[in-house]
């Protein structure tokens, strides 16, 4: 656990650095502008449908004899933001992933291990097929998990819990995909799959602190990039 906060603090200290900065709001912003123009010109045909399919169920008929049809329309309006809310955080990692972490596994890799040399063990298409994986799981387990979203401590946890995964599975590839060759990946996450998980779970934390949640995609990648590339380092140095 030590080692994923060590590696999230020197993530923070890079966030000044010029080719850092030059990229460190472009996930957050470009989502951020894509799913409201999305959301606003298709916000009736969304809410729309909810309606109509929650309006041919049996509690709508249960509404309608309490004379609380209203409930759908609000039920509508609600389910469609929390989908949208996913849906932005997942846009701003992939936008992370197609823009920010060239410049960031660049960055950490020439000026922490500049020895480390790179045996390109990812490709392109190896982070687009590991990226639609992890979506997809990502997705269902935001589906499985949203009756907790009725209770409390549930509605804080379950996001929390869901996006740690995506987190990991998504910037674990891309920050060894140069460095590392398939087994050195494939050792490294066997043997730090549950630091490599607070490491997400601590991000998607940060989520929830104003401001700093208009880094963390960036910061994120960061992070995830000196954790594996320094575990690729030291497994290096014993061989």
């Amino acid at each position: 656990m030590s080692a994923a906060f060590q590696a999230l603090a020197r993530g923070m200290g890079n966030l000044l650095e010029p080719r850092i900065l030059a990229v460190l709001l472009l996930p957050v912003l470009g989502s951020f502008v894509l799913w409201t123009v999305l959301t606003w010109v298709f916000w009736d045909a969304w809410t729309g449908f909810v309606a109509g399919t929650l309006r041919t169920t049996m509690v709508a008929g249960w509404l309608q004899n309490w004379s609380a049809v209203w409930v759908i329309d609000y039920t509508a309006v609600l389910a469609v933001l929390i989908a949208v809310l996913p849906a932005m955080l997942v846009t701003a990692l992939v936008i992370t992933e197609i823009i920010a972490m060239p410049v960031i596994v660049r960055f950490v890799a020439e000026r922490y291990y500049p020895g480390l040399g790179h045996a390109f063990g990812g490709s392109v298409s190896g982070s687009m097929v590991n990226a639609l994986v992890a979506i997809s799981i990502f997705a269902l387990l935001w589906i499985i998990t949203l009756p907790l979203w009725l209770t409390g401590v549930g509605a804080v946890l379950a996001p929390v819990l869901t996006s740690a995964y995506l987190n990991q599975r998504l910037f674990r590839y891309d920050a060894l995909a140069d460095h590392a060759d398939r087994e050195e990946f494939a050792q490294l996450v066997r043997a730090h799959r549950g630091e490599l998980f607070v490491l997400g779970l601590l991000v998607s934390l940060l989520l929830y602190v104003p401001l700093l949640n208009l880094v963390v995609p960036v910061l994120s990648g960061l992070g995830f990039t000196h954790f594996c590339l320094a575990r690729l380092a030291a497994v290096r140095r014993k061989v």
